[in-house]
């Protein structure tokens, strides 16, 4: 038995992918795969229609926001946030990678202040007591680490509205919405294969800026038109909303940050217990959904020793990234319990061992 553990494109929910599979060879009795359909056929926009109004209802988006899907994934939103809402002045937090290429794209948008920044320690934390100007037009923060292994657990307090990727976190708990101007993700980590990123938009945030803002990078365009001025991915889509079928029927997200919690639990139990492995992240900030560890000093030779014997075992992409070397496990919302389970006994075999 296979368990992925890869940080996206990610584990899907079986079902969502069988039911995904069957639409590729017939979409909703039509005769004619999802993948050739016209995005103007009749049977295809209540799809998108039921994914935004389940995107409300699992997050409880309050009534004056808009939810858009759109090609591309959440690296396209780096520049179309500030293009649509940076007037004058942006504050962006930088806890990574990601983090710091959405504040290298605003950038060229207007002035831009980088409140606070983990960069100094391999970005192996949150920063905490920065001050955010309470000039600034939005307030942008990336909630998840994927390849460091951080996370953003709460809806941050900010004098001013909130933006932030939440491309890795989106649907595990509860969000309040009502603090954001906008929250986006890509598709490939907790909603569907990649090629999407659904964003959450406040409707009067919007029509602010001075600058003329290109028909396809204005969020405006998009909302007007229900996520269709342009044909649309329409496969990612109807993926999507199985996906949300799926997580409703499981108990929504606080279930889902149930769940994360527990696994994430258990396997830095594992690591904070077993001899041979340590943690990368800071412990209060350390990620639900990406859990990062590497070799202790001492058995750092036994790197490549331990990936060759999980991989004998069927654990898939758990190498580390680059970055921070290492281990990484990402447990995103339809990760079973029992491949955590199988991962803790695959390291525990490997303890014994030496």
């Amino acid at each position: 038995m296979k368990h992925n553990f890869c940080a996206g494109p990610a584990v899907l929910p079986q079902e969502v992918i069988e039911k995904s599979a069957q639409a590729v060879h017939d979409f909703a009795g039509t005769g004619i795969s999802i993948l050739s359909i016209s995005h103007r056929a009749k049977e295809f926009k209540p799809i998108v229609d039921e994914a935004a109004a389940l995107v409300k209802e699992i997050l409880d988006v309050p009534d004056d926001y808009s939810v858009i899907f759109l090609a591309g994934g959440a690296s396209m939103e780096f520049c179309r946030v500030p293009y649509n809402f940076l007037n004058k002045k942006a504050a962006y937090l930088t806890t990574g990678l990601w983090a710091s290429k959405a504040l290298k794209e605003a950038k060229g948008f207007g002035e831009v202040v980088e409140v606070a920044s983990s960069a100094d320690a391999n970005y192996t934390y949150i920063p905490k007591d920065y001050v955010i100007p309470a000039d600034a037009d939005y307030f942008h923060f990336t909630a998840n680490n994927t390849i460091y292994g951080t996370e953003i657990h709460i809806d941050p307090d900010s004098p001013v509205p909130l933006i932030s990727d939440m491309s890795s976190d989106i649907f595990s708990r509860p969000v309040d919405v009502s603090k954001y101007n906008c929250i986006y993700g890509g598709a490939q980590k907790n909603l569907a294969p990649a090629g999407m990123a659904v964003i959450i938009i406040k409707n009067d945030a919007l029509g602010k800026v001075d600058r003329y803002i290109p028909t396809m990078l204005n969020y405006q365009t998009h909302i007007d038109n229900g996520s269709m001025y342009n044909t649309p991915p329409t496969f990612t889509i109807l993926s999507a909303l199985e996906s949300l079928r799926w997580l409703k029927a499981q108990g929504g997200v606080r279930e889902m940050s149930k769940r994360a919690v527990t696994r994430a639990a258990k396997l830095y139990t594992e690591i904070d217990h077993n001899k041979l492995f340590v943690g990368t992240a800071e412990v209060e900030d350390r990620s639900y959904m990406n859990i990062c560890w590497v070799m202790a000093p001492e058995y750092q030779e036994l790197e490549e020793e331990f990936l060759q014997f999980a991989q004998s075992r069927g654990m898939v992409e758990i190498k580390g990234h680059r970055t921070v070397g290492g281990f990484r496990a990402s447990c995103y919302n339809a990760q079973p319990m029992e491949s955590v389970d199988a991962l803790i006994a695959c390291m525990r075999e490997f303890e014994a061992k030496h």
